[in-house]
């Protein structure tokens, strides 16, 4: 019987923010990378990686053992994905383009429910069969470490927000800004008032019903500090290859204007890069 506890949900409940990035790459070096940066998890995205099972389960083990919770995006909203990213490791899972109560109801079932399926696991889900206290007792403790959250990334997502985010056994929310802005009408306009109301909204009405949330933004470390103080929880900041090219970047420009083979570009004393 699994009696692991999630420090990432430790935290969440005591009141503290909690700080991850998300990683691509499968190089053995990155554990410890990431965690001399004393981040507390990692956002595996398996929705846009292309990251074999084995690779996924490789990388949830190698970052559980590093301390650093491994929360992953399945590809798709699938109950028999989100077990198996859990069997390989996974203590979040994140499922994508959420729009329906059902769907939140399917994945809090795979995610806080297992080893149930089918048919019974439905009729326990609807609440037309009780659990015995045993079985409740069990299937709590054996998911115990499991995170639920739902990708919220669309504009009937947003119709729906409140009773999305009324389903018992969900815990938190990621705002998908780029989906987000597209569903919108307003494309990767961060400041247009549209796009910014519409955050708020979701972070104001996450929080509200207890629950937590972050974005995912990969721009300057300000946006974060913005949303932080309108009430997001999870901090999920850029990923490896934008962090890499944005730093190597900065330091070639330096390095060549230093040696005379390219001027800087400033904008208010602010390097362009």
């Amino acid at each position: 019987m699994a009696t692991t506890k999630n420090s990432l949900l430790i935290k969440l409940q005591q009141g503290k923010n909690v700080y991850g990035t998300c990683v691509t790459s499968t190089g053995p070096m990155w554990p410890g990378a990431i965690k001399s940066a004393g981040l507390d998890f990692v956002f595996i995205d398996t929705e846009h990686i292309p990251l074999d099972r084995n690779e996924l389960a490789l990388l949830c083990q190698i970052y559980k053992s590093n301390g650093i919770e491994p929360v992953v995006r399945i590809p798709s909203p699938d109950a028999y994905r989100a077990c198996q990213a859990i069997d390989g490791g996974a203590t979040g899972i994140v499922v994508p383009y959420i729009e329906s109560i059902s769907q939140v109801v399917e994945m809090v079932g795979a995610v806080k429910h297992r080893p149930l399926k089918g048919e019974l696991l439905q009729d326990y889900l609807d609440g037309t069969k009780k659990m015995t206290d045993d079985l409740k007792e069990y299937i709590s403790s054996f998911n115990s470490a499991n995170m639920a959250i739902a990708n919220i990334e669309s504009v009937p997502a947003m119709e729906r927000l409140d009773e999305i985010l009324s389903v018992p056994g969900l815990d938190g929310v990621f705002i998908g800004p780029h989906d987000l802005s597209v569903s919108l009408g307003v494309p990767e306009q961060w400041d247009h008032p549209v796009f910014e109301d519409a955050v708020k909204k979701i972070i104001h009405t996450t929080r509200s019903k207890g629950l937590h949330i972050g974005i995912h933004f990969s721009l300057e470390p300000e946006r974060q500090i913005k949303w932080v103080k309108e009430g997001a929880n999870m901090v999920v900041h850029s990923f490896d290859i934008a962090l890499f090219v944005q730093r190597l970047k900065h330091d070639m420009q330096i390095i060549k204007a230093a040696v005379g083979d390219q001027n800087l570009s400033s904008v208010d004393g602010k390097l362009i890069v």
